[in-house]
């Protein structure tokens, strides 16, 4: 709203206001959207475009007597955003317009989707016997994320930095692993690069199995770079085991192609 506000208020007489929203990445338990508010107004100066985010901070006395304000609804706009785990940018041009863009990750009512996933129970009720390899340098998280799919009759291969998950992948058996759970940051070798000398590996298997990525980094770069390594699904960390059991359900006996 206050962006709007600001696309209206620096606005000139004739002049236009777009305010565009799309969905531009999506997974189990979160989505991401951009909204973008772009104006026809007076546009900014490019030294005041270095401090349009600080307190106090406006354009100039001739501005400020015209249009009136305190300049803090955009450092408090930005703080929002960023408390959103969101990102907020802009472009402008001196009696051209402005454009700003925010992407914000929203997360999904799991207890309101409840009554979906009664539909699908039967791909998510019974993990049973299924095999994982699950890859993490943490032994906290390690012993907790074993836990969690043994709790679902899992069976799990531990394997504690990148490369000696690409390892074990390459000495077993052709479909060995239904899933493997990979942690991003590691020693040794991080998780984008597991994944994707898994995905170049010879074995049948190697280009389809689902691959979900673990981290605490939920911004929409990090999850677009776990997608260009190959990774399928992107989780936030601490696991919700109702999330990973509804990918696992998805995913399972449903080949990729990279």
């Amino acid at each position: 709203m206050n962006l709007l506000n600001n696309a209206v208020k620096y606005n000139r007489r004739g002049g236009r206001v777009w305010l565009r929203c799309r969905e531009i990445a999506d997974r189990p338990d979160r989505s991401w959207f951009e909204f973008v508010c772009e104006d026809t107004g007076i546009g900014m100066s490019e030294a005041y475009q270095q401090h349009i985010f600080e307190p106090f901070s406006q354009e100039s006395d001739g501005v400020k007597s015209k249009y009136d304000g305190t300049g803090l609804g955009l450092p408090i706009t930005k703080r929002m955003i960023e408390l959103m785990d969101g990102t907020i940018d802009f472009w402008s041009q001196k009696n051209v317009g402005t454009r700003f863009t925010v992407r914000l990750p929203l997360e999904i009512d799991i207890v309101s989707c409840h009554c979906d996933r009664a539909i699908h129970a039967d791909e998510t009720a019974n993990l049973a016997g299924l095999r994982a390899l699950l890859v993490e340098d943490n032994e906290m998280n390690m012993e907790i994320a074993e836990f969690l799919l043994k709790e679902q009759h899992m069976q799990v291969d531990r394997a504690w930095n990148g490369a000696q998950a690409v390892e074990l992948f390459e000495q077993s058996e052709t479909h060995a692993y239904d899933i493997v759970l990979m942690d991003i940051m590691m020693p040794v070798m991080d998780g984008l690069e597991a994944a994707r000398r898994i995905r170049s590996l010879k074995q049948e298997d190697a280009k389809t199995v689902p691959i979900f990525a673990m981290s605490a980094n939920t911004f929409i770069d990090d999850i677009a770079k776990s997608r260009e390594a190959g990774m399928d699904e992107h989780f936030t960390k601490p696991l919700d085991i109702e999330v990973i059991r509804e990918a696992i359900g998805r995913y399972c006996g449903r080949g990729r192609v990279f």
